[in-house]
């Protein structure tokens, strides 16, 4: 949304500032020193005046433009307001070489409605036209003199810098008491009767962009005191237009352009003149839809933050957006020639908005689900498990999934034999410090705590991260647990009271392992064939006397243990006797 909002028409803002300040440096880049080969600018600059000194007359002028179109010139635009009449010879020169040959007089119109309009001197040229129809409308004017009113080619000088005092855009055709005016490039070309060039992007304003595409130094600069002096080759003139204006701080016209903040007005006329040129020669760039690539740019950085935001840590999507950034500048690069007028900070808005809002957002939702992970997962899984499950990025963890797993169900041998006869407070010491027994070497060995049973305990490895190693893991937790029950059984004797048995199951296979329940209450376990089969298993630990019963799953997922044997046997619930065993080292 901002980024369509960026593109839309709008008054002078912070993001237009942002838009010139960045489209300045890309011209400053871009302004290339090929020389330009169809235009001559003629200073009046100051070793002119020093051979010369100014004011000039009349007769000077018309001299200096009689040699021009002498030596071949295609035309000459005089970038110099005559608003008095001078001496007559030389007035009288140049009003017949604006009416019969190819001269174009300058004349200024003012843009800004003030209390007491300018209005100084005639303007003169300029075709009929009933409504502005494109051309930036004049509320005043500084033109020449009477005698030069019925020249047919005049070119307009006025312009309209932008609210930073820098001049970027000039109005190619200006609307003034019904008639419609062009500027002084534009006027120079129809003087020459040159086919008129394809129209120009120009905004909804009017204002057409300079686009500065040359150098001040691509430019062929000769002085107007060596052209009067004869000291020009004829041959530097032949076949272009000419443009006549002055460098020189007394008398000339310095603007701010985004090339310099002392640029020569000169230089304003010539790139544009230079841009329809180039538009009548077919080389222009061709449009582009700037507008829609910025627009669909932003789209896709939003959709890709869309994506990392959740997944990728706070510092690599920074380092996305920045990437995003930068290529979006590089891209702005190449379109500014092509679309002079869509915003070029637009997406980078965007983007800054991306950074300053969405990371810092998606970041506090993170740490909200990683603290609200860590509250539930603790209750299940060992320390590491849940780090390393965080590390793993899963997006729902908990969700049901079909996995292979070993599932170990432990239970305290006569239990109610063993706590009936004591105290309540030394019943519930008797199965809390059994059941610290069961559970500690499960965490310590990455098993996941499915639920306590009363006496006994219910735990399988290979969820929530699958382990190939969890039939290991479970026998080592396994021959731990009888070791903390062994220790916790002899102090038991020595106080006077009766020993400890633990009897433990062990199965491994497929299990659907998930977060079951309703909405009032679920939990964490392992649903499937295996699970009742390490549940069948602890029970039939009372048959034998071993306290560790393993099933044929489990001895083919392991690889670090050696097992005994206990025979075929039948247990409840199963079709056929399976193999049954015990670790070696236990027996």
């Amino acid at each position: 949304m901002l980024a369509v909002w960026a593109q839309l028409p709008r008054g002078a803002s912070g993001l237009d500032a942002a838009d010139e300040w960045l489209r300045d440096r890309f011209v400053v880049a871009q302004a290339a020193d090929t020389p330009e080969p169809r235009i001559l600018v003629v200073d009046i600059d100051e070793t002119s005046l020093a051979a010369h000194p100014w004011p000039w007359s009349r007769e000077r002028l018309a001299e200096l433009v009689e040699t021009l179109i002498g030596d071949g010139a295609r035309a000459v635009a005089l970038d110099i307001l005559q608003g008095e009449p001078g001496d007559p010879a030389g007035d009288m020169r140049l009003a017949v070489l604006a009416r019969q040959g190819p001269l174009v007089l300058a004349q200024l119109f003012d843009y800004e409605q003030r209390p007491q309009a300018l209005r100084f001197g005639r303007p003169a040229g300029g075709t009929a036209a009933p409504a502005a129809d494109g051309a930036v409308p004049a509320y005043g004017f500084i033109a020449n003199h009477a005698g030069l009113a019925q020249a047919p080619h005049v070119g307009n000088i006025g312009v309209r810098p932008d609210p930073d005092g820098v001049l970027r855009r000039v109005p190619m055709y200006t609307w003034f008491e019904q008639r419609r005016f062009p500027t002084l490039s534009r006027a120079l070309l129809d003087c020459c009767a040159a086919p008129a060039p394809a129209a120009a992007s120009a905004r909804n304003d009017g204002y057409q962009r300079v686009p500065f595409s040359r150098s001040l130094d691509a430019y062929t600069v000769a002085k107007a005191g060596e052209i009067l002096d004869g000291q020009v080759d004829p041959a530097l003139v032949a076949g272009r237009l000419v443009l006549i204006g002055s460098s020189s701080l007394s008398i000339g016209d310095r603007v701010a352009t985004p090339l310099g903040r002392s640029s020569p007005g000169l230089l304003v006329h010539a790139s544009m003149l230079t841009t329809l040129l180039d538009q009548q020669a077919g080389l222009a760039p061709a449009p582009w839809p700037g507008r829609l690539m910025a627009v669909l740019f932003a789209s896709v950085v939003a959709v890709l933050a869309g994506y990392t935001f959740a997944r990728l840590s706070a510092a690599v999507n920074v380092l996305m957006l920045a990437f995003a950034s930068l290529t979006w500048v590089m891209l702005a690069y190449g379109l500014a020639a092509h679309d002079p007028d869509f915003s070029v900070s637009g997406p980078l808005l965007s983007i800054a908005f991306l950074l300053a809002v969405g990371v810092p957002f998606h970041w506090q939702l993170a740490q909200s689900g990683s603290r609200r992970l860590l509250d539930t997962m603790r209750r299940y899984v060992a320390g590491e498990v849940v780090d390393e499950l965080l590390r793993s990025g899963l997006k729902d963890p908990l969700a049901p999934r079909q996995l292979q797993v070993t599932t170990l169900i432990a239970d305290m041998e006569g239990y109610t034999s063993q706590v009936e006869a004591l105290p309540v407070e030394e019943a519930a010491r008797l199965t809390t410090d059994f059941l610290d027994c069961l559970t500690r070497p499960v965490l310590e060995n990455k098993g996941t705590l499915d639920k306590y049973t009363g006496d006994g305990l219910v735990a399988f490895w290979g969820a929530p991260i699958p382990n190939d190693k969890h039939a290991d893991l479970a026998l080592d937790a396994a021959a731990r647990i009888l070791r903390e029950v062994a220790i916790l059984s002899a102090t038991r004797v020595r106080a006077g009271g009766q020993p400890l048995r633990v009897r433990i199951g062990i199965e491994s296979g497929l299990a659907m392992v998930g977060d079951y329940g309703t909405s009032f209450r679920s939990i964490y376990t392992a649903v499937g064939d295996s699970v009742n089969t390490a549940s069948r298993l602890e029970q039939a630990a009372r048959d034998f006397p071993h306290d560790v019963i393993i099933g044929q799953g489990t001895v083919g997922y392991a690889t670090r243990h050696r097992f005994l044997s206990l025979g075929r046997h039948a247990l409840r619930g199963k079709e056929h006797p399976i193999e049954l065993y015990t670790l070696e080292q236990l027996a």
